[in-house]
């Protein structure tokens, strides 16, 4: 029997250590920061015109509702909480001005809901808010969500490249077209507001919201936040929110894409100057096109956060630059100003944010605000003030005089969602955002008539080529059957070369039963979102080189081999490139892949079905040491410049230096902390629930169960940002266990040579009312675990704790660190309630982990 102490000097420390658990402070942001803000000066910005002509009767209506509102009614218009923490019922007591639902969240918690499940949630809201016997309120809610690339939260719908890949294409016509058909879609659903366009000018590639940003150049931007805006509200001057338009918001407002180190969150220590010059540019053509909301961004600028930033909400964006709508914050953004909470924030609403996004703790966020208000805190001016602004939105969007939803036009419409319509402009999008960086001996365009390998992991999956931001907040867990409109790269290809007379073969590992003419092979980054995207290098496959091993077996093999690579920015992949001898940028294309083959097979007589026009809307590293890397830089040196992108008709002149490029050789240091989970599971891995069921339910949404029953249910957290956690509670029906899982086992046996332990924060609500155990897996029938519960039981209830585990412990158990398959396993037979956040694995922390071995 395996012996294992407790350490209970630990258990204190970590109780110790949860004493002082908070979120990020202000000087936290960085290690730069400054302490006090930067001082703005407003007249620097310029001063702008609103499209819109003031309509004076309108104004005097708003004025007339809010002066016969009370206190808590306001208040209501300013608080919005999100649909998987709030009911119908609490809608018609509160009466909230607005709602939403984050990424991974639908209604009935049901990642399959149909058009009409959405619109009856609609109706339901709409119906509770004007009802007013309760709140004593009419007011008609509004419905915000994330539909960043396409409606991109509901099952069927057609989903546009990422904003990366349409900065490449350099075409503002079809983005407005892309703004239109993604209003339609919201709007088809019930829904009346957007939280998109994203205007961010991305400077540091190891942010993780990168492929948010349409390029390193502000005046792409700029010219693509306007066409965005009167393509989702109409143009102010004609069509201006007229049916099948919806409310769209510019965000994240300001300078979120300048953080120092890419770090999501962080600080921006831009100047003045650089931030009007540089950041705002996508905001002063939005404004100019009409656009109804900003969103305040999660960022510092020189270390205060831009939620409680007055002068930049407030002085510089609704006074010197005139915006007359509503500053919507960002989720929980507010509990990260200084001396706020996620219930508490007088300084938020003080410095301008006229609704909070409170998503779960919104219940104490209004009964703090009303408070507030009463006892002048915040003033009644600076609350009137918020809801004029709510009220003017909502009725130049008509909402008060629509009936409830499913009675609007187009609502309810199944002809629109994932319409021929929407995938013929974003198949036209996929073919022009493709950016050709290498094509030796003129390969491309492909004879279809060949035998083609098509290879790669991400060959044949709409999940790998949607990315972030689809069907989940993180994209992750999507399968091909989640996407019934929509096609692979793989499919794309076999279509087109089995019209054509030429022959296919599918391989995710490039093996092959008959020699190939040509093997295609698609690969690059796995899905993620926000800050589980931040990098601390851009080296592609840093210590793991699975994808060029596959590149170099079939260029050993005498074959010609295409990369189509799929990433969400610019990365350092010089040996790569060295084992490919035609190179395509697809970015994260969306549903449409087959637009990938229009472009990369030629027709049977050998010309061209369409060209390549895409250009690099972001400069290409030459080294993984230039993580920041814009145009105009004084030390400007890429290895592909701002702007390129070959076509068919151009001569590889870059293709020698290509090959002179040296490789460096990367190995995975047993002496550095190894992270499994930093708010997503790391590349590779993934979560997984079971029970005698089905031992394998994937995670792919914010909210999953065991197969068929709730007797382990998961749903995400957050702990220092947004469900950057996750939750499990166990009902104790049967034994039930959730893991993290790796798609090929790994060697781990370098770290018990580094005195390893397996580290995890834990927070408990319910002690496990049975034997819980911890540990890893190494195939079937292989494990090594501890006991977890008596350590559990320990701790304090509600309070974030670490707890480690000596990698030897595990061992001794049984565990073949040579093969692991699962590096992290929970399981109980009984009842429970924990949360589980920063999984690793930590050298040099096994003789003071919390258990380890005699």
């Amino acid at each position: 029997m395996l012996r294992l102490s407790v350490s209970l000097s630990a258990v204190a420390t970590i109780f110790l250590a949860g004493c002082n658990d908070t979120f990020h402070s202000e000087a936290s942001s960085s290690k730069n920061s400054s302490a006090l803000s930067a001082k703005v000066y407003p007249e620097k910005w310029p001063t702008l015109t609103s499209p819109l002509a003031r309509d004076d009767a309108m104004e005097v209506r708003i004025a007339e509702i809010v002066s016969g509102m009370s206190v808590e009614q306001k208040v209501a218009q300013m608080i919005q909480p999100e649909i998987r923490d709030f009911t119908v019922e609490d809608m018609r007591k509160y009466g909230f001005g607005s709602f939403l639902n984050g990424g991974g969240a639908f209604p009935n918690n049901d990642k399959f809901a149909q058009i009409e499940d959405w619109v009856a949630l609609a109706d339901k809201m709409y119906q509770a808010s004007v009802d007013d016997s309760l709140d004593g309120s009419t007011i008609p809610t509004m419905w915000g969500t994330d539909a960043v690339h396409g409606h991109n939260n509901v099952i069927g719908a057609t989903i546009f490249p990422h904003n990366i890949g349409l900065g490449a294409m350099n075409d503002p016509e079809l983005m407005q077209k892309i703004g239109a058909a993604t209003a339609n879609a919201v709007k088809a659903t019930g829904i009346d507001w957007l939280f998109a366009p994203t205007v961010a000018v991305v400077r540091d590639d190891r942010w993780g919201r990168t492929y948010e940003g349409y390029s390193e150049d502000p005046a792409i931007v700029k010219a693509y936040a306007k066409a965005m805006v009167t393509g989702i509200q109409g143009s102010p001057d004609k069509n201006f929110f007229t049916d099948g338009k919806a409310i769209a918001t510019a965000k994240h407002f300001l300078g979120d894409g300048g953080t120092e180190a890419g770090i999501d969150q962080g600080n921006n220590q831009a100047s003045e100057q650089e931030l009007i010059n540089i950041h705002a540019q996508g905001y002063v053509s939005a404004l100019d096109a009409g656009v109804q909301t900003i969103m305040a961004s999660f960022n510092s600028w020189h270390g205060q956060k831009m939620h409680g930033n007055q002068q930049l909400l407030t002085d510089v964006l609704k006074h010197r630059m005139g915006f007359d709508g509503l500053v919507v914050g960002d989720w929980d953004g507010h509990g990260q100003v200084k001396g706020c909470s996620n219930s508490n924030c007088a300084a938020a609403i003080n410095a301008g944010v006229d609704i909070v996004m409170v998503p779960t703790n919104w219940k104490a966020m209004f009964n703090n605000t009303v408070a507030q208000v009463e006892k002048g805190i915040i003033a009644q001016e600076r609350i009137d003030d918020a809801v004029t602004r709510i009220l003017r939105v909502k009725m130049r969007a008509h909402l008060f005089s629509a009936p409830k939803p499913s009675a609007r036009a187009i609502v309810g419409d199944n002809n629109i969602i994932g319409s021929n319509k929407h995938r013929n402009i974003a198949r036209s999008a996929v073919r022009k955002s493709l950016v050709l960086l290498k094509n030796q001996e003129h390969l491309l365009p492909l004879n279809p008539q060949q035998k083609i390998l098509v290879a790669g992991s991400a060959a044949d999956s709409i999940g790998r080529q949607t990315g972030g931001w689809t069907l989940s907040w993180q994209g992750t867990g999507n399968l091909n059957k989640d996407f019934p409109v929509g096609t692979s790269i793989y499919q794309g290809i076999a279509d087109a070369v089995s019209a054509a007379g030429g022959s296919t073969q599918l391989s995710v590992d490039g093996s092959y039963s008959d020699k190939p003419d040509v093997a295609v092979v698609v690969f690059g980054e796995t899905p993620y979102a926000e800050g589980a995207g931040d990098i601390k290098g851009i080296e592609f496959q840093q210590g793991n080189k699975r994808d060029l091993a596959l590149l170099s077996k079939l260029k050993s093999q005498g074959i010609p081999v295409v990369s189509v690579f799929l990433t969400g920015r610019p990365l350092w992949i010089n040996p790569e490139l060295n084992a490919s001898d035609a190179f395509v940028v697809a970015w994260l294309p969306g549903t449409e892949g087959a637009g990938i083959a229009d472009v990369i097979l030629a027709e049977v007589d050998g010309t061209p079905r369409y060209d390549f026009t895409g250009k690099l809307a972001y400069s290409w590293p030459k080294s993984d040491a230039q993580v920041v890397l814009n145009k105009g830089d004084s030390d400007y040196d890429p290895l592909f410049p701002y702007g390129y992108g070959l076509t068919y008709q151009s001569d590889d002149s870059l293709r020698d230096n290509l090959n002179e490029v040296p490789t460096l050789q990367w190995t995975r240091d047993e002496n550095a902390v190894y992270p499994l989970f930093d708010g997503v599971p790391v590349s590779g891995l993934a979560f997984f629930l079971g029970d005698e069921a089905s031992w394998a339910v994937p995670v792919a949404t914010s909210m999953v169960s065991t197969q068929g029953s709730d007797n382990l249910q998961l749903r995400t957290e957050n702990k220092n940002v947004q469900e950057d956690a996750r939750k499990l509670t166990w009902k104790g029906y049967s034994k039930a266990v959730a893991y993290l899982g790796w798609n090929e086992p790994q060697n781990l046996s370098p770290y018990l040579n580094s005195e390893t332990s397996l580290r995890f924060s834990v927070k408990v609500e319910q002690p496990p009312s049975a034997i819980m155990h911890v540990g890893m897996r190494c195939g079937e029938n292989c494990k090594g675990a501890v006991q977890l519960g008596d350590i559990i039981r320990r701790l304090p209830l509600e309070k974030w704790q670490t707890v480690t585990i000596d990698l030897q412990c595990l061992a001794d158990d049984g565990l073949a660190l040579a093969n692991v398959s699962a590096p992290f396993v929970l399981s109980t037979s009984g009842s429970a309630s924990i949360s589980v956040a920063d999984i690793s694995l930590a050298p040099d922390t096994a003789d003071s982990a919390t258990i380890s071995c005699q």
